[in-house]
């Protein structure tokens, strides 16, 4: 079973993604496993504060470091129990300026038994976090995130359907076959204020070279 270990000042943001549909049914099934902990836990004074502003100057608050080492090991010493000398667990910062995350990079986490995705905020996370511990800086996009969740859920989607049992079929990963963009189902003409909408005809034909050279070309295009 694989577990997403995720280091979140927001872990309520997780709950509906996780309880519904297919993700919902990989954690019920025990296919993969998501831990949520927040660096708040961690935190030595009464109000649990762990944002402090930045040295330098600057706006906006950055996340202590202490907290989110504290958190991450939490998670780390977890996983180490669990496995007893296997596979190190690997660390995934999100970063605008980190590696991209591509079906690739999601192939090869998909083999992981734990995965740790830390979570930004604010300013960002005191940067001697990524020194303290070993870890790959991923970015889901060229665009910048108010923090870290959404690309967490991206990267436990994207890895989760790849681990065998979580999807119905093998084949419902489209990267791996012949997919097209457009697809379509009953029935076969439908019309919409006085406009008629219909399959293309190829989709019809039980000629599957015909369907498969389609397809590739809706792909291309």
């Amino acid at each position: 079973m694989t577990t997403f270990h995720v280091i979140t000042l927001f872990p309520g943001a997780f709950d509906s993604y996780l309880g519904e549909s297919i993700l919902k049914r990989a954690i019920e099934d025990k296919k993969i496993r998501v831990k949520l902990y927040n660096p708040r836990d961690f935190a030595k004074n009464k109000w649990h504060r762990v944002d402090q502003r930045p040295y330098g100057g600057g706006p906006g608050m950055v996340i202590e470091a202490l907290p989110v080492m504290k958190a991450i090991d939490k998670a780390l010493q977890g996983s180490r129990r669990k496995r007893k000398g296997g596979r190190k667990a690997r660390i995934a910062f999100f970063s605008p300026s980190g590696k991209q995350f591509t079906n690739a990079m999601a192939d090869s986490f998909a083999g992981d038994e734990d995965i740790v995705l830390v979570c930004g905020r604010y300013e960002g996370i005191d940067a001697r976090v990524k020194k303290a511990f070993p870890m790959a800086e991923v970015s889901v996009g060229p665009y910048t995130l108010t923090g870290g969740e959404l690309p967490a859920m991206v990267m436990i989607d994207a890895i989760s359907r790849r681990i065998p049992g979580v999807l119905g079929h093998e084949g419902s990963i489209e990267e791996t076959r012949i997919a097209s963009p457009d697809v379509y189902t009953r029935p076969e003409a439908i019309e919409f204020k006085g406009k008629k909408h219909r399959v293309p005809k190829v989709l019809l034909s039980g000629d599957r070279a015909r369907i498969d050279s389609w397809k590739l070309g809706k792909k291309r295009s």
